[in-house]
């Protein structure tokens, strides 16, 4: 359920119920939302995080991000905040490492082609994440199960633009509760869909304002959600860890948190 005109301001905001499982259940309502970041919330927007029974919400965004644009919640300490940081996924910071240490000059057009050329594809950063965020996931899944037995289950998981690390997130809870493969991958389709409602530009202004030309890897990279990247993320965790449930264990969720885990998103 698209939430973009209920958590004022975000662009790319969803509650994630109803999704069907494959044995014919449902995920349960209130439980999981996904965002962009939210430093733009207004007073309608923090109202709609207690309407949504919204308790805990989890910053995947390094701490440079965080400094850039601290998320804006309620002063009250009514939302649970967990900052988690989850690397490789911050654009402008990617190619700002890539760059040549600054001293004024302007790139060489050899110089700006080798930068480039090492900006990975979605397919390479999306493993490489996963590669080296077990433990963080892990941990997002734990935040589920302990919120599951409040007053304020929902959780609401965000980056900057709630497409990759956000996407893979929701990817790995959405496996564990037994929801089909094509689902998930329509679910992270549909944020390229929500970001070219405008703020794909302001995305993408992050990496012109360093002085790197928009080439279409890194327009792709920046705003865009194509089913081949989640589909090589869901087959590089087939291939490693053989499902979703696997890998969480592999960042510590033990056996009996992955079935409670199971049990809170499908509301049993």
């Amino acid at each position: 359920m698209d939430l973009t005109s209920v958590l004022a301001v975000t662009h790319n905001s969803r509650e994630l119920s109803g999704l069907p499982t494959s044995d014919g259940g449902t995920l349960a309502s209130g439980i999981l939302f996904r965002s962009d970041a939210l430093g733009a919330l207004t007073d309608d927007g923090l109202q709609a995080l207690v309407d949504l029974r919204i308790g805990t919400v989890i910053d995947l965004r390094t701490d440079g991000e965080r400094s850039r644009s601290a998320d804006r919640l309620p002063a009250d300490g009514s939302v649970t905040f967990v900052p988690l940081s989850v690397q490789g996924g911050a654009m402008d910071e990617m190619v700002q490492k890539l760059l040549p240490a600054a001293d004024g000059t302007p790139l060489s057009a050899s110089q700006l082609a080798e930068v480039l050329d090492q900006v990975p594809t979605l397919e390479d950063l999306y493993t490489a994440i996963l590669g080296g965020s077990a433990a963080q996931f892990a941990t997002l899944a734990r935040a589920v199960i302990t919120a599951s037995g409040t007053d304020r289950p929902g959780v609401l998981f965000h980056c900057t633009a709630g497409k990759d690390r956000t996407g893979l997130a929701a990817a790995l809870l959405l496996q564990v509760a037994g929801v089909p493969r094509e689902v998930i991958v329509e679910d992270y389709t549909q944020t390229g869909e929500n970001l070219a409602r405008g703020f794909a530009e302001a995305l993408t202004g992050l990496i012109t304002a360093i002085g790197v030309p928009l080439t279409p890897r890194l327009k792709t990279l920046a705003t865009e959600s194509p089913a081949s990247a989640i589909e090589a993320a869901l087959d590089w965790i087939e291939t490693e860890h053989g499902d979703a449930a696997a890998y969480l264990r592999s960042g510590g969720l033990t056996a009996d948190e992955v079935t409670q885990l199971r049990r809170a998103l499908r509301g049993e």
